[in-house]
């Protein structure tokens, strides 16, 4: 297991890499390899276990009954997900997640993390005061979703969404994590749709758009 990488995740800042090792031979850790394309793991199951991404990268996303497909997020390597169902077991997954290249996970029972040894006292502090902080960002993650997809026009979710990033970047040329299928998903609306509404932004000076590529002209607004 490369603990130098974990040593350098979110979830382990903090801890060095000799205090890790000591840690994790207290967990009940797996690791699995998925295909792309995969189901890591499937609405409707229960989880118990914080899933980590090792190399790769995967989407959580949102399949209704009449096959609708919304895209929540897109997670690589260092990443973890499935948190929040982990610590309430009771609970069952609202959505899958799917490996969208060759992925590997390593999987961290909750139940050891929520009960630490006396030997590694200090590094499970650090582990939950990190797990915090992760969880409070994907919250405010959640919420700038809701904000992005509240507009009812494909154009005003479009323009939320940009906006976004232009103010995080501080520039108003930046990449988005999506390609065009996937900020649709994400957006909640159809690809196709999407495509023209961008053409006529372009058109109209708005905006320029190669692939996962933007430059805005705020001014043209």
């Amino acid at each position: 297991m490369n603990y130098q990488f974990l040593a350098n995740t979110r979830l382990f800042r903090g801890i060095s890499v000799d205090e890790l090792e000591k840690m994790l031979t207290c967990f009940s850790v797996q690791t699995r390899q998925y295909e792309k394309g995969s189901l890591i793991l499937r609405a409707g199951q229960t989880v118990s276990a914080i899933g980590l991404v090792l190399s790769g990268n995967i989407t959580i996303e949102n399949n209704d009954l009449w096959g609708n497909r919304t895209v929540m997020d897109r997670l690589g390597a260092g990443a973890i997900f499935a948190e929040s169902y982990a610590l309430t077991p009771e609970e069952i997954l609202m959505v899958d997640i799917v490996a969208n290249e060759p992925t590997e996970v390593l999987f961290l029972q909750t139940r050891a993390i929520l009960n630490p040894c006396q030997k590694s006292c200090y590094s499970h502090r650090a582990l939950l005061g990190n797990l915090l902080a992760i969880s409070s960002q994907k919250n405010l993650h959640m919420s700038r979703h809701i904000l992005h997809t509240s507009p009812k026009t494909i154009r005003g979710r479009l323009l939320s969404y940009l906006s976004f990033f232009a103010q995080k970047e501080g520039n108003y040329e930046f990449d988005i994590p999506f390609d065009r299928q996937q900020l649709a998903d994400y957006l909640g609306v159809d690809r196709s749709a999407l495509s023209n509404e961008l053409s006529k932004m372009q058109r109209e000076g708005i905006l320029s758009s190669k692939k996962n590529h933007f430059k805005l002209t705020p001014d043209c607004l």
